[in-house]
């Protein structure tokens, strides 16, 4: 089977003109998918950049109705093509294939709510006041724009930035993650397709340095990075010592959910099993540390044992429709998984199940449970991005929401009960930029999406996503 391997830039699918490539293998299995991905180098990014630069004198002006005809007319391409595209996603990463079409379903409502906000960008003004003058804001683009997106949900985490971003006026320049680039490389037809003028949106992959060369260039005027904190700190440093342009970072968490003794438990185990493990852990607002309260605490960590254990049973190849969850997403992930498990043996900690890889091929690892780490065990305390969820008892409310806010992430959290007041008041005093009762975060079109503390700052989605890619501007008239 063959693939789009090359850049797209300037509505063209182009080689990189140092000629680097680099190749993906599957998770599955260990196989080659496809050789010969281009590398953007410095050269490719500057002319990406440069054919966004132009594109956006005239973009900024298209009438707003004009770019949502053709956000409608992507939205309709990609869902179209949902089959192709989800299956770029399986063999890549191994995303289970039912997992991918709901990314790519999101995708394509997106392109359609950002459709819908691309003639309702308001100003505002203030009446004189006893200075004589009159004041206006004006919302203005930025003008090009980057964004680099993690490998766990490249389409939803690229549509997120690009739909937002021009449908305010900006032009983009995309850079895919080097372990799932061919999915986001099969959009440029696309946007040809949809009948993007050349330039608006750009689409590049590479390793980390090439996502440096986005970050750290002059002629970008905001970046959004989604991925780890180490390579956030990055994107920050090279954006503040090149032109200070603007960044958004989500940087991952290690998300609490605190489950009290008056929670329906058959939904608590459901949320905490399944919804855990959607995409095999590897979603970055995922609740990894459950805060269990004593009553509760042994029918929970038996039900989620069992629960747990079931779901390894349909661990398996990400291709097939029964396959609930896949393999981490490289070797390099599945390594980084398995050092922390070692960790968590030395640390003490109980193994309640799991904790061993799962078969004999493939980045495969058991769903894992661990009762009561230490509160400053590794498990428990930094992101592992895997199958593996830390189980700790608590008291009372309050120490609940101590253990809770007891971390240097500040992403998502969960509270699941029965009591609607405790749920208004234990949520206002979470510190986490998204908080779900009675389940774990979906992703929400009209609501923002973001962190708090090293979970990074911005937003995305809804209203908060979109002004997000504009800054104000003050007119006076006297």
């Amino acid at each position: 089977m063959s693939y789009e391997t090359r850049l797209f830039i300037n509505n063209e699918y182009v080689k990189s003109k140092a000629g680097e490539t680099f190749s993906v293998n599957s998770p599955n299995d260990g196989s080659l998918v496809v050789e010969g991905v281009h590398a953007a180098g410095e050269a490719d990014v500057d002319a990406a950049v440069d054919a966004a630069g132009k594109a956006y004198k005239s973009w900024r002006t298209v009438p707003a109705a004009q770019k949502a005809k053709l956000m409608l007319k992507m939205a309709d391409l990609v869902e179209r093509d949902a089959a192709k595209l989800a299956m770029l996603e399986t063999i890549c990463m191994g995303q289970p294939i039912s997992a991918a079409k709901k990314f790519i379903a999101s995708t394509v409502a997106y392109w359609r709510y950002y459709a819908g906000w691309c003639d309702k960008i308001e100003g505002e003004s203030f009446p004189d006041d006893g200075d004589g003058k009159m004041k206006m804001v004006q919302y203005m683009p930025y003008g090009v724009c980057g964004g680099i997106a993690a490998w766990n949900a490249t389409q939803v985490t690229a549509v997120k930035k690009i739909a937002a971003a021009i449908a305010v006026g900006n032009t983009f320049v995309f850079k895919a993650s080097e372990k799932s680039p061919l999915g986001a490389i099969a959009l440029g037809e696309l946007i040809k397709e949809a009948g993007f003028p050349p330039g608006v949106i750009n689409i590049v992959s590479g390793p980390g340095k090439t996502g440096a060369l986005i970050a750290a260039h002059m002629d970008i005027g905001k970046i959004s990075f989604t991925g780890s904190i180490a390579s956030g700190r990055k994107v920050q440093d090279a954006a503040t010592k090149s032109n200070l342009k603007r960044v958004t970072l989500e940087l991952g968490g290690k998300s609490p959910a605190l489950i009290f003794n008056d929670a329906n438990l058959e939904n608590a185990l459901a949320m905490n099993s399944q919804g855990f493990l959607a995409n095999t852990g590897q979603i970055c607002a995922a609740c990894s540390r459950a805060l269990v309260q004593e009553k509760i605490a042994p029918k929970f960590i038996e039900g989620l044992k069992q629960r747990f254990e079931k779901l390894s049973e349909v661990m398996s190849d990400p291709s097939d429709e029964k396959t609930a969850l896949g393999p981490l997403a490289d070797q390099a992930q599945y390594e980084r998984v398995m050092s922390f498990l070692e960790t968590g043996k030395s640390s003490g900690a109980e193994v309640i199940t799991g904790g061993v890889r799962k078969g004999e091929k493939g980045c495969f690892i058991e769903p894992t449970i661990y009762l009561n780490p230490d509160s400053k065990a590794k498990i428990f305390t930094d992101e592992i991005f895997g199958p593996v969820i830390s189980i700790k008892t608590f008291k009372t409310e309050e120490e609940a929401i101590e253990l809770a806010n007891d971390t240097t992430y500040g992403l998502a959290a969960s509270i699941y009960t029965g009591d609607v007041t405790r749920a208004m008041r234990v949520s206002t005093l979470l510190e986490a930029g998204t908080v779900t009762i009675n389940a774990p975060y979906g992703g929400l079109l009209s609501a923002p999406f973001g962190g708090m503390k090293q979970s990074g700052y911005g937003r995305e989605s809804g209203k908060y996503g979109l002004y997000d890619w504009m800054q104000a501007k003050a007119v006076v008239f006297k």
